[in-house]
This record gives structure tokens, C-alpha cells and sequence, in this order.
């Protein structure tokens, strides 16, 4: 009996010790009860390794779900990088190491920036004429001063035919600069000229102002007169319309058809700073998608030391900007005629005083209506002497008191343009210049016609340093009060 209890008893703890389920009087009865339990556990152990399935598959899908999201990210990630590497990289194309030299750092972000902005003689079909080869040079050339705290904008032209000093190559027109060094040179020259550091440098061809403006859905502008010019392209009717790019690039480019007004570069100027306007205006309007594609777009075209953040940064900083205010001139110069040769030599008094006005954030001018001569107007607003005096002001009329002739005595290329841009700097008024009938003046000659003008005539000689005076005994025919005849010692 004992032993059978020591056996029920050891076989009691054995079922015990291999039991899953802690020994209680309530879970341990009959072997049918136990067979239920034993039947119920199975299926809880079942039902337990389903549920444990399920969360692993449910977690083998969120690793997969995230996996492929960051692979998502990542390859979006590698796109963008792409296409920023490839914009930056198309717009950078010609920016070499020279014209990184020559432009100055902003400081910050918000201090107002000088840019050049320039448009080549260049397009596709250009290239492939041996008619210009591969030398172009500055169709058009604006100094923009851009302020993104006041959001205002200043838009100068510097007409293509002034006479400045290019280092390297001496005295010529300053759209030469171009094709002598590039666009390090151009930066050179122009900050030199206007006396400001330029900081960032656009370079736009035929193609690419085209495209800019087809970009955009072409700009709105009052075309002032009928263009009809085949040298500027074609066609454009006068009016109020918008116009493709086409179009925009032939009222950019005509200057014939003013040729009844006066000076059709000064007007062809005028009317390249209302288009820009009204691209600005068209620009700042868009939303950040579109202004992006069309960054990509002309990315093909232009040429430019800043990159797509830096242009879109800029873009946004000058959103809300009243284009209506844009203030809008051209530099001060007077015409010289010279062996066939046009020349504009700079009023250099006017146009140091226009560039105090403009660094320190004012109008060109001091007038609204001078200070915003786009469009091609004719109402005598963009002439360059009516520039001049709005500038100077009541300086101008103290300063000013012959009319004086140049004429180039000595057959040299510009020397009648050189001698009149000293003397209007030296407060006289050039009326006209031009080729002497001879080039075989050794020495100049200031001739005046009234001995009034006796000591205007002796102030034109030491502004030259060279010459000598003498009153007109009637050998020298000429409108004015003083003339003068550049020699070879000039």
C-alpha cells in the first residue's frame, strides 16, 4: 500500500514537473477532464503561433514599406541633387577663375548688389556663320543696382559706343571689352567706368532672351512707334500687346526706326529696360514651380556666376516689388563722328554725380520722369544732353559757358572723342564733333571766334595740356565759339 502511494505519489510530482500549467486541485481531475485541458491547451498554443506569425509578417511589411520609402527618398534625393548639379552646371559653363576674380562678395544677403547684365551678339545660327567667326561683342550692356531690403531696383545703360580706357588694350568702345577678354574684362571695365563693385555677372545671347521671354508667356508692353527694321529682325506693331520673344528681341534691337527722334541707340536702350521690366514683372509673379522650370529652362542660355538658390533667393526677396518703379537711365555722353566711326564719349561730370545718386539708392536723375525713360518715348526724355542737365541741374548752368567744336585733326581713332570728354568734364559744352579736313595737324589748335570767349578758349587748352590759342581771323569756318583741332601732340 505504501509503495503503490509512493508510486501514485512519484508519479503525481512527474506529471507535475512535466505539466505547463501550475498544479491546482480545480485544473486536475478525471482523465476525460484532463484530455478536455490537454486539448484546450493545444489549441490556445495554436492560436498563440498564429497571432505570433501574423505580427512577424505585419513587421516583414513595415520593414519592407520603409525600405522602400527610404529608397524613395533617397533616389528622389539623388534626382534633385542631379538637377541642381546640372543647372548650376549649365549656367556656370563659361564662369572661369578670371571672372570669379573680378567680382566683389556681398556681404550679406540683404545689402544691396551691383549686377552687369549683358546680351552678346551671339545665336545659333550666328555660330555657324563665318560672317563673326567667333568673336562677339556686347550688344547690350545695363548696370542694375538691386536692393532686396527696400525691394527697388535701378536699371542703367551704358550705351555700347562709349569711349573709356580698357586695361590692356588702351582707349575704345567699351562694348570691345568683350571681345578682347571676355566677361572678366567687361566686369573690369564697367565696375572701373561706373566706379561701383560689381558683384554678380549675367550673360544672356539672342536665343536666351527669347527664350526667356516665351518662358513666361511673353511681357506685356506699350510699344511706342511701328518697328520696321530688317536689321533688328523684322516687325512689330505699334501699341499696347504682348509680345513673344520674337518680337521682344526686335524692339530690343531696332534703332533705325528712331532715326527721325535722334539717337536710336539711346531709344533701342530704352526700350531693352522696358522689356526687362516687364520679365521682372512677369517673374516675380510666378510661383516657385514656375520660376524653377523656367531657372531650368534658361539655364541652356545664360551664363552666370549665381546659382539656383542663390536666383531663386533673390527672386524672393524682390517679390512685391512695384515694377512701375524700377528707376530706369543711360549714361551721359555726347556723339562724336570720326573717320566713319560713331563714338559716345562720356559726360563724365554728369555721370560721376548720376552714380553717387544711384549708389546711395536714389534716382538716376533726381526727376521721376528722366529717371524712368523706358519705352522708347519721344519726348526727349532719354536724349543724353537733356540727361545731363537734369542731372547737374543748376551746377550745369554755372559751369557751362562756350559751345564748343572738336574736331580730329591728327587721324588718330578717337582722338576728337578723348579731347571732348575732357572738356566737357572740364564744365564746356561740346556741340558737335567730327574729322578735320586735314590730318596733318602736328600741333592742336583752340580757335575762338569773339575775344569774349578768349578765356574759355585758354581753359580748353590746359584741360589738354597741349596747343596753341589764337582768335579766328576767318581761316577756320565753324558754329560755335571755340573750336578745336586735335594734333598729333595730343
Amino acid at each position: 500500500m505504501g509503495n503503490r502511494r509512493r508510486s501514485g505519489s512519484d508519479s503525481y510530482s512527474a506529471y507535475s514537473r512535466q505539466s505547463n500549467t501550475p498544479y491546482s486541485s480545480s485544473n486536475y481531475g478525471t482523465s476525460a477532464q484532463g484530455a478536455a485541458d490537454r486539448y484546450s491547451r493545444r489549441t490556445q498554443q495554436a492560436e498563440y503561433g498564429k497571432q505570433m506569425e501574423k505580427k512577424r509578417r505585419g513587421k516583414r511589411v513595415l520593414t519592407t514599406v520603409l525600405v522602400s520609402l527610404l529608397v524613395v527618398l533617397f533616389a528622389g534625393a539623388a534626382a534633385f541633387g542631379a538637377y541642381y548639379f546640372m543647372i548650376n552646371s549649365n549656367l556656370h559653363q563659361e564662369v572661369d577663375e578670371d571672372l570669379a576674380a573680378a567680382l566683389d562678395e556681398v556681404e550679406t544677403p540683404t545689402d544691396p548688389f551691383y549686377v552687369l547684365l549683358l546680351g552678346v551678339d551671339r545665336s545659333e545660327s550666328r555660330d555657324g556663320s563665318a560672317e563673326f567667326g567667333d568673336v562677339f561683342r556686347s550688344d547690350t550692356i545695363i548696370l542694375a543696382r538691386i536692393d532686396p531690403t527696400e525691394k527697388q531696383a535701378t536699371l542703367i545703360s551704358i550705351v555700347r559706343d562709349t569711349y573709356v580706357d580698357i586695361e590692356g588694350y588702351g582707349p575704345n568702345k567699351i562694348n570691345a571689352a568683350h571681345a578682347f577678354g571676355g566677361p572678366a574684362l567687361t566686369v573690369k571695365t564697367v565696375s572701373e567706368f561706373a566706379g561701383v563693385p560689381i558683384s554678380h555677372y549675367v550673360e544672356v545671347d539672342f536665343d536666351g532672351f527669347e527664350a526667356a521671354v516665351d518662358a513666361v508667356g511673353g511681357v506685356d508692353v506699350d510699344v511706342p512707334i511701328t518697328i520696321d527694321d530688317d536689321d533688328a529682325g523684322g516687325y512689330v506693331a505699334a501699341g499696347e500687346q504682348t509680345l513673344s520673344g520674337e518680337e521682344a528681341l526686335i524692339l530690343c534691337r531696332a534703332r533705325h526706326a528712331y532715326d527721325e527722334y535722334g539717337d536710336g541707340d539711346m531709344y533701342r536702350a530704352a526700350n531693352q529696360r522696358m522689356v526687362i521690366g516687364a520679365l521682372a514683372e512677369k517673374v516675380l509673379a510666378a510661383d516657385t514651380g514656375t520660376m524653377l522650370n523656367l531657372i531650368t529652362d534658361m539655364s541652356e542660355y545664360v551664363t552666370t556666376d549665381m546659382s539656383v538658390a542663390e536666383i531663386a533667393s533673390v527672386a524672393m526677396a524682390m517679390r512685391g516689388m512695384d515694377t512701375d518703379s524700377i528707376y530706369s537711365c543711360s549714361n551721359p555722353t555726347t556723339s562724336a563722328y570720326e573717320n566713319d566711326v560713331w563714338y559716345e564719349y562720356s559726360n563724365n561730370q554728369a555721370w560721376t554725380v548720376m552714380m553717387q545718386r544711384v549708389d546711395a539708392g536714389l534716382s538716376p536723375t533726381g526727376d521721376d520722369a528722366t529717371s524712368s525713360n523706358n519705352g522708347g518715348i519721344i519726348d526727349g526724355t532719354v536724349d543724353s544732353d537733356y540727361i545731363a542737365e537734369t542731372v547737374l541741374g543748376d551746377d550745369m548752368a554755372q559751369t557751362v559757358v562756350a559751345d564748343v567744336v572738336v574736331l580730329n585733326g591728327n587721324g588718330v581713332d578717337g582722338s576728337a572723342a578723348r579731347a571732348s570728354s575732357i572738356l566737357m568734364n572740364n564744365g564746356m559744352t561740346v556741340v558737335s564733333t567730327g574729322s578735320a579736313n586735314s590730318y596733318e595737324y602736328g600741333q592742336t589748335v583752340v580757335v575762338y571766334n569773339d575775344p569774349s570767349f578768349r578765356d574759355e578758349a585758354e581753359k580748353a587748352q590746359g584741360a589738354l595740356g597741349v596747343g596753341y590759342v589764337f582768335e579766328n581771323d576767318g581761316t577756320y569756318a565753324f558754329t560755335g565759339d571755340v573750336l578745336v583741332v586735335v594734333g598729333a601732340d595730343f
